[in-house]
């Protein structure tokens, strides 16, 4: 048996409970969990925000670990390697959007976390062509963040081209990782926090921002392109009005609240909104060997596995700087 968190119903706190511990199975790895980064995607799926998740799911899907056992026909690891596991825990790998390089969109994808058990656990199992060495000379608790905040981040970025001036909404987990990368690629970042939040934009400021404010404000130039990690659609109209023509605005969230109507003089211009929907496998090569080299460092504050409802409770309070991290 094991202790693990589990997800019970929408809106009500995770239960502790003791749990069978998972049975290796072929192509997979039994790992003994380390570190488990709290995403707001967890936050979605505790508060009813995506829907139907597995019954009992134990969440977590920033998962640092040890290798513990392997199943037949593992090769890529070994016992007692450190992997990390990620939000994409499988895709059909035969569908059009696996077979043109687009297996975050696989209708048939299995999520970590939501469709399959996640790292608020001792333990976890996972299928050994989504997992990743982790490089660089991270702590466990540092890595985590790396595997949703850095990777979603990543893609947002790669999303946003080769803007020179970056706004970034919503300076949380993700955003603090992606403007130390934005800063290391010669970019100007521009931090937009709850307004008033000056605590949140101290720290951006001491990771390079060159201007921060609330997200009522405007900055002092147009932006090339904007990410919205914050899941307020509100904000949408708001990045396009700060957005030069031809600028980009990318929506970071697996779940964002309604956009309001706005006026078509926004995204005439020929601006774009894009939406960045969950990671593939090369996303995580390419960030987990790009960040040692940045190098990225995590801001994080680290939680006992049995204090994740009050993890949950500081992220959706808006009271981290960083990224919270589960220790079991």
């Amino acid at each position: 048996m094991m202790k693990a968190m589990t997800f019970e119903k929408a809106g009500a706190p995770l239960r502790e409970r003791d749990v069978p511990q998972p049975e290796v199975t072929p192509g997979h790895v039994l790992v003994k969990v380390t570190a488990c980064g709290v995403c707001r995607t967890d936050l979605h799926v505790v508060d009813g925000d995506l829907k139907d998740p597995k019954p009992h799911i134990i969440p977590g899907h920033e998962i640092v670990g040890r290798v513990a056992q392997l199943g037949d026909g593992v090769t890529a690891f070994a016992v007692g390697d450190r992997i990390g596991i990620p939000w994409l825990g499988g895709t059909c790998g035969a569908c059009a959007y696996c077979a043109q390089e687009h297996e975050n969109l696989c209708d048939d994808a299995q999520f970590t976390g939501y469709q399959i058990d996640g790292g608020y656990a001792e333990y976890t199992l996972a299928d050994a062509r989504y997992c990743f060495p982790i490089q660089g000379d991270y702590s466990d608790v540092e890595a985590a963040p790396l595997l949703c905040a850095g990777l979603i981040g990543h893609r947002s970025l790669r999303m946003a081209g080769e803007a020179a001036r970056l706004g970034i909404y919503g300076f949380g987990a993700a955003a603090h990782i992606v403007a130390q990368v934005a800063r290391y690629e010669g970019r100007e970042v521009y931090a937009f926090t709850r307004p008033g939040d000056k605590a949140a934009q101290e720290f951006a400021t001491s990771l390079g921002a060159v201007w921060t404010g609330g997200s009522d404000e405007s900055p002092p130039t147009p932006l090339d392109a904007a990410i919205i990690f914050a899941p307020a659609g509100e904000l949408v109209p708001l990045a396009l009005r700060d957005v030069r023509k031809g600028g980009i605005v990318v929506c970071g969230g697996i779940h964002m609240s309604d956009i309001p109507s706005f006026s078509y003089d926004l995204l005439w211009g020929e601006r774009t909104v894009k939406s960045v929907a969950n990671l593939t496998r090369q996303d995580a090569l390419e960030f987990l060997d790009l960040a040692p080299k940045v190098p990225v460092r995590t801001e994080v504050v680290t939680y006992d596995l049995s204090a994740a409802n009050r993890a949950l409770k500081d992220l959706r309070q808006g009271r981290l700087q960083g990224a919270a991290v589960l220790v079991p």
